[in-house]
């Protein structure tokens, strides 16, 4: 099979437009960081003053947490199956719209590539015929 041809298969499956989309998705992420936090920095003091109280007031939520652990999270394994095929869908359709955006100019580099990359195939040695003439007596 020619690299084009593997290309082809590779981009005509649904997880590569996933990680096509998981990509785009941590990027766009990545971006909103610095924002973030600064926000936090700002905060900071304010957040460390609550600390203690929020701390016991946590503390008091995980016990009753433990009690209904269990039951709570075989309910969580329906919900959570459901919604990770929602969210790998979306980022399959993400992926489709990024990688559709930079197609164009890209399939074309890609094909040269594969092209260029493809071993050079052999020419046939076409033999030609001598014949051997014997001269003749006179």
């Amino acid at each position: 099979m020619t690299l084009a041809t593997e290309v082809k298969k590779l981009t005509d499956s649904k997880p590569f437009y996933a990680v096509a989309g998981v990509g785009d998705y941590a990027v766009e992420k990545l971006r909103e960081l610095p924002e973030q936090l600064q926000k936090l920095q700002s905060r900071r003091y304010e957040l460390t003053r609550e600390l203690p109280e929020k701390a016991r007031v946590y503390a008091d939520k995980a016990e009753g947490l433990a009690r209904e652990f269990p039951e709570k999270a075989r309910e969580y394994a329906g919900q959570l199956t459901h919604k990770a095929t929602e969210v790998y869908e979306d980022f399959a359709t993400r992926g489709r719209k990024v990688v559709s955006q930079a197609s164009g100019e890209a399939a074309l580099e890609l094909e040269e590539v594969s092209e260029a990359a493809e071993p050079p195939v052999a020419e046939p040695v076409k033999r030609t015929r001598t014949t051997r003439t014997t001269k003749a007596k006179a």
